[in-house]
């Protein structure tokens, strides 16, 4: 077993940099050697990023810097961490620990400081990350990856793996991954583009954006509106605070909102389609395929060309089959549903 406590090599002049410049390490350490298979970081003031980037050699860099506006010299940081931190890096049968934590709970002001980690390790590792006050990036990794930050965002492109990751306090990118990704924020808006297999994604406080997405996609919000485009599979999705955007959608989709329009173009239809306007007008544009149609609204208008329609049409409803029957398309909405063919 190989110990590394930072705050015991302080003293070596080639691992230290000026902390005046964030984006210079305050402490390098060589991972080459090591064989790193999973990575463990926990700190309670800094961000932290794993890269499987090819190119890299594998190593960890540390960063320090006070939590409040202005320059530290190195040696204030030095005893900073002495006095007031356990900082320290543990590596044994291929796993790599960080940690960085306050020696107690106390409330030090001027003297707090955020400490970050970036680490560059071979493509296969897997994660378990943990940070209250800062963000998380992910890239180019291959194996499970789960990470929590309950202050910060969280950005993950071309991960090949299992994706679990959450945050309290801000908003999360992802792209270029798959096969399964489940995302949460209690506070900012999620962008998922360039991904495929099963998707879950979930927000309290923020917008939904999904592009070119393949898979099965339940993407859901509490306070912002959708926009969808290129989606191929099946997508459940809703909000209770904006409205629904979705277009180039192939396959299954079942979305609501109780307080905006929706607005949906298909490509094609797969199972079914199932729009849910509370407390706003929908506008669905569908193939030139056969359905069954149960349209519901205010006042609902099937405006289709070169088609054949049997069944009852009224103001505030039209049900029956669309070119012979096929796939269920179910729309509700408070004001004018409008189904149109492309």
């Amino acid at each position: 077993m190989k110990k590394y406590f930072l705050i015991l090599l302080m003293a070596a002049p080639a691992c230290l940099a000026s902390a005046q410049d964030n984006k210079i390490p305050y402490y390098t350490r060589s991972l080459a050697n090591d064989g790193i298979k999973r990575v463990f970081v926990n700190t309670s003031g800094g961000s932290i990023s794993v890269s499987g980037e090819a190119g890299q050699q594998p190593h960890i860099d540390v960063y320090v810097s006070g939590n409040r506006i202005g320059e530290l010299s190195k040696e204030e940081i030095k005893k900073r961490l002495e006095e007031n931190y356990i900082l320290n890096i543990d590596i044994h049968n291929g796993e790599l620990h960080a940690t960085a934590k306050p020696r107690r709970s106390l409330n030090w002001g001027n003297k707090s400081l955020s400490i970050g980690f970036k680490i560059y390790v071979n493509k296969e590792a897997a994660t378990n990350l943990n940070t209250s006050g800062g963000s998380i990036h992910l890239d180019n990794l291959t194996g499970t990856q789960n990470f929590e930050t309950s202050g910060g965002s969280i950005s993950v492109d071309k991960v090949m793996g299992a994706v679990k990751g959450e945050t309290s306090g801000g908003s999360i990118t992802v792209s270029n991954t798959k096969p399964s990704i489940d995302m949460e924020t209690s506070g900012g808006s999620i962008t998922a583009a360039d991904c495929q297999g099963i998707i879950k994604l979930e927000t309290s406080g923020g917008s939904l954006s999904l592009t070119n997405l393949y898979g099965n996609i339940n993407a859901q919000t509490s306070g912002g509106s959708v926009k969808g485009n290129n989606i191929e599979g099946e997508l459940v999705t809703g909000t209770s605070g904006g409205s629904v955007n979705l277009t180039g959608i192939s396959g299954s989709v079942d979305a609501s909102t109780s307080a905006g329009g929706i607005h949906v173009q298909m490509n094609k239809i797969g199972k079914y389609v199932k729009l849910d306007g509370n407390s706003g007008h929908v506008d669905l544009t569908i193939p030139k395929q056969g359905v069954d149609l149960d349209l519901r609204g205010d006042n609902v208008r099937l405006n289709v060309t070169n088609s054949d329609f049997s069944g009852r049409k009224e103001k505030e409803a039209i049900v029956g089959k669309l070119n012979g029957g096929g796939p269920l398309v179910q729309v509700r909405g408070d004001g004018t549903v409008n189904v149109s063919s492309n």
